[in-house]
């Protein structure tokens, strides 16, 4: 556990100093290329139709045999590259950890797209304020005005708290490095393939299911995380803990409204609601209290408040794991 916790904070370190340097190959660069490749393989091998109510069951297995593959070698990768550092040294298994850990974690480059978004705001151009924001989210970003640009990166910033810093965190204390992999490999595929469209429907269910299942407690502990978070912030820690226990289940994923409401009330604002994609328009449910309208502002509050909730869980897990 020890050496676990070594490795926990050398990484997390180093993505708070360094984030993710431009231009460098990305691990998740890898596991979405082995996703594409599967998924071109499988459908040609498996003879699969484009027609979208067509071959259901082989969409499925082929799916799911694409998860099954993913994780499999994903996990091995750090698995295999620790066992062969541990046989050098130990502080070559420390180190290997460490640099393994970096990667998966995310928190410094939210925040920086947050601010590149905040900085476009506050220099009131809007059009760059688009390009970053559509960095971002999936959204359509072209007809944004300063509002929807706003409420969009606090948002993003919110969601991926957990899917991008506290999820991979949470794998990484409970089963080791290697856990942090795995969960970057689950949320790489929902993101790839966890669509309700005509393409991924089917083919798409198990990366979808396997990442709520993946991202159910992690996303609550964010939401506990960030009440507590807003708490030692001065921000609405009461208001943040009511909207999130009202409005927790309003989005149409069963764990992506938790941070979202939690952030919303500690913010004193307004998030989700409608949104377009690729031309059409999405209907959602609000989150939150329209107590103060949300300001530009907000979006460094929101990278205020994901920094708390991330040292704060790593704080408890580190002695959580040294009692252990």
């Amino acid at each position: 556990m020890i050496a676990r916790m070594e490795m926990i904070t050398i990484g997390f370190l180093l993505d708070y100093i360094l984030g993710d340097p431009e231009n460098w190959w990305h691990p998740v660069q890898g596991i979405g290329a082995l996703v594409s490749g599967l998924e071109k393989l499988f459908r040609k091998l498996f003879r699969i139709s484009e027609e979208p109510e067509k071959d259901i069951g082989k969409k499925r297995f082929a799916g799911g045999l694409l998860v099954f593959i993913v994780v499999i070698l994903t996990t091995a990768v750090p698995w295999l590259l620790l066992w062969g550092a541990k046989q050098l040294h130990p502080y070559a298994y420390i180190a290997a950890g460490g640099i393994l850990c970096y990667p998966m974690l995310a928190l410094r480059s939210l925040r920086k797209a947050g601010y590149h978004v905040f900085q476009a705001l506050k220099d009131e151009d809007l059009a760059r304020a688009r390009v970053e924001v559509s960095k971002m989210v999936g959204r359509d970003t072209e007809n944004l005005n300063a509002y929807d640009v706003t409420r969009a990166a606090v948002e993003s910033i919110a969601e991926n708290s957990s899917d991008g810093e506290i999820a991979p965190l949470l794998f990484m204390l409970i089963f080791g490095i290697p856990g942090g992999w795995f969960y970057k490999a689950v949320n790489t595929m929902d993101s790839m393939l966890g669509y309700r469209n005509d393409r991924y429907r089917y083919f798409g269910s198990a990366a979808a299911r396997l990442d709520d299942v993946c991202s159910w407690l992690p996303a609550r502990i964010t939401a506990l995380f960030m009440i507590a978070a807003s708490w030692t912030l001065r921000m609405d820690y009461r208001n943040a803990f009511r909207i999130w226990k009202r409005d927790r289940h309003a989005n149409a994923s069963p764990n992506a409204a938790h941070p979202e409401s939690a952030c919303a009330g500690a913010l004193d604002v307004v998030l989700l609601g409608d949104a377009t994609y690729e031309g059409k328009l999405v209907r959602k449910d609000t989150v939150g209290d329209d107590l103060k309208p949300i300001e530009f502002v907000d979006i460094n509050r929101a990278n205020y408040l994901i920094l708390r909730t991330s040292n704060l869980v790593y704080i408890v897990g580190m002695v959580v794991l040294y009692f252990v």
